[in-house]
């Protein structure tokens, strides 16, 4: 997946996460974290995006999250909605079928 634009998803409320993605033009992904559990989860909010930017085909992107207590599932499908509009794309696989990103 090539990211091409600015993509965002989640809000600042408890609980949830703010995803920024945008085009790296150094190559690579470019990860900044803020989160009001870093010293707890840090590690594992890094492995959970990077993971999913992965598993999504996204090789280069700058990433920017701020984190207010999200769940792993909750920052996946965060990730993955901010990448698919930072592609500019509609079509995902959910479930094994094709779905709509729709936004938040």
């Amino acid at each position: 997946m090539q990211i091409v634009a600015l993509g965002v998803a989640g809000t600042m409320e408890s609980s949830d996460i703010i995803v920024r993605i945008e085009p790296n033009d150094g190559g690579g992904i470019e990860l900044s974290i803020e989160s009001t559990v870093m010293q707890q989860y840090g590690k594992q909010i890094d492995r959970v995006i990077r993971k999913t930017l992965s598993d999504l085909g996204v090789e280069s992107a700058t990433v920017a999250v701020v984190d207010k207590g999200a769940l792993d599932c909750t920052i996946a499908a965060r990730v993955s909605c901010a990448a698919f509009r930072a592609a500019q794309s509609t079509d995902y696989v959910w479930n094994g079928g094709v779905k709509q990103c729709q936004a938040d």
